[in-house]
């Protein structure tokens, strides 16, 4: 962990650096197009993942507090630990509320098993809000797929990745659906058809 962190400040204190030169290498080693091409997707997959793992994060962060509220009105047991298990677990698109939920619930029901199972009524109701209400809001359209396609992410990338699959399985899978996207499109174009979904 420490030595992560001290390479960390490195590579950040460097960062401007380091880009200038894995573009001189880049623009070196490769035709001008085949250059700029590369770049201009290393630039799309620095945004998609900023944008989704920042959007993640916060989002997270607010749920581990809404819980932590709730959870202290609700006096349930282990508040703080539990808050913090559903919070960290929420990073995780689609499956995360049910990872954190699931030893959450297991640690209550040692204390009261009644208690237990207001517990999942509670995460059930800030899943739905977190859901349909706050997550959509923080993340808003910045992945551009549909929820067929980050479930399939999830599934693919967790299954060769692991958990880490399951957190940066979804923006991974956005660069690469843009791009496929991008060059169906540009093929739609050179014969003259049209590029909307809908028609």
């Amino acid at each position: 962990i420490v030595l992560g962190v001290i390479v960390s400040i490195y590579l950040l204190s460097d960062k401007e650096r380091f880009c200038a030169l894995s573009k001189k290498v880049t623009y070196a080693l490769m035709p001008k197009k085949a250059a700029e091409k590369t770049i201009e997707i290393a630039h799309r997959s620095n945004s998609t993942f900023g944008k989704f793992l920042i959007g993640k994060l916060l989002d997270s962060v607010i749920i581990g507090i809404l819980t932590f509220f709730i959870l202290t009105v609700s006096q349930m047991p282990y508040v703080i630990l539990i808050s913090v298990i559903v919070g960290i677990t929420n990073i995780i698109p689609f499956f995360g509320p049910f990872i954190g939920a699931i030893p959450s619930f297991i640690i209550i029901l040692f204390v009261s098993p009644i208690k237990a199972l207001w517990f999942l009524v509670i995460i059930l109701v800030i899943q739905q809000i977190d859901g349909n209400i706050i997550g959509p809001k923080i993340l808003g359209d910045s992945i551009g797929i549909s929820a067929f396609w980050i479930l399939f992410a999830i599934l693919v990338a967790g299954k060769f990745l692991g958990l880490v699959g399951m957190i940066i399985g979804v923006p991974l899978f956005a660069v690469v659906y843009s791009l496929i996207k991008e060059i169906i499109e540009a093929k739609l174009k050179k014969k003259g058809m049209n590029t909307d979904t809908e028609d």
